[in-house]
């Protein structure tokens, strides 16, 4: 399917959270016909702005040709297409795609799978590697699993979402456990980096200078000045919650039971990520690891109130 054949096709989008939100606005202003569904259905509402229409439940969008899905977990995620409500509780029409993009299980993966199939239905998983304020820096990378023919269909909507790169790498759901590795290895560097940056800062050396001089070095990446402003000004609107983060790190490391793969130090994280939601941080950005450290060394963290560069903001558009 060539670029400009997307405004061709009908597009159902389940789920307008922080991510599905920033992801379909993408699509509305590539010129795709998008119609969206949220259990909130005031949080989609401002989309219609661009073009949107909204329905009232997941079966409204049957008769569309491809639906996405990003949702909160597996529950929901088999709920939206194969509950009482779902997409396929609609017996007069269903879609020819499905496009998963939320981070659940195998089992979940295999309950729509199956259910999307025994209608006819083509289903590929297409794992995101960022978060809205990445979306709408257009840094978004995905990796898809599935059928290739279905892929190479839809890959042009997923280049709209994920222009930093789009890759196709095997059946079923390789793309999921590859979602999951890179988001037990997010966990682990976000603790690793808060425990450095509290080392030193109680040594004396500010945030910020810390932080420059990790960026500039090999060690720097484009996750750790993107999370620069974040450790610096101790910012916790949240952009991945320490929840979610805790649901993929569970994922992970049942994973690597599975397949007898020794992981301590993420089995450790996990335990950090825990202690801060048993705090009661699960609302908040998953840096709230640096405030749990920086307590957990008898340090008060201030925020440093200086303007320091993400390293996404130049690409925004």
């Amino acid at each position: 399917m060539a670029n400009e054949d997307i405004s061709k096709l009908s597009i159902g989008w389940i789920g307008a959270g922080r991510m599905g939100y920033a992801m379909a606005y993408l699509l509305l202003q590539a010129g795709c016909d998008v119609t969206v569904w949220n259990r909130t259905r005031s949080k989609a509402e401002p989309l219609t702005e661009s073009g949107a229409k909204i329905v009232d439940s997941p079966a409204e969008l049957a008769g569309c040709d491809v639906i996405f899905t990003m949702v909160a977990g597996p529950d929901d995620l088999i709920q939206v297409i194969s509950g009482p409500q779902g997409v396929l509780s609609n017996t007069v029409s269903t879609p020819r795609i499905f496009v998963d993009c939320t981070s659940v299980n195998d089992e979940a993966s295999d309950v729509v799978r199956d259910a999307t199939a025994a209608r006819g239905a083509a289903y590929l998983v297409a794992s995101v590697s960022g978060n809205a304020k990445v979306v709408k820096a257009e840094r978004l990378t995905v990796v898809s699993s599935g059928p290739k023919e279905t892929f190479d269909e839809v890959e042009p909507l997923l280049k709209v979402i994920g222009p930093n790169g789009v890759i196709h790498v095997g059946d079923a759901d390789m793309a999921r456990a590859m979602k999951i590795c890179h988001n037990v290895f997010l966990g682990v560097v976000t603790q690793s980096l808060a425990e450095i940056c509290v080392l030193a800062e109680k040594y004396g050396v500010k945030r910020s200078d810390f932080m420059e001089f990790m960026n500039q070095s090999v060690m720097g990446s484009t996750f750790s000045k993107y999370k620069t402003p974040s450790f610096v000004n101790l910012d916790l609107t949240p952009t991945f919650t320490p929840l979610l983060l805790k649901k993929d790190m569970d994922l992970g490391l049942s994973l690597a039971r599975e397949l007898g793969v020794p992981m301590p130090v993420a089995a450790a994280t996990r335990e950090m990520i825990q202690s801060a939601v048993g705090q009661g941080h699960t609302d908040c950005d998953f840096a709230v690891l640096l405030h749990q450290e920086a307590e957990n060394a008898g340090l008060k963290l201030e925020p440093e109130n200086i303007e320091v560069s993400d390293g996404l903001s130049s690409a925004a558009k």
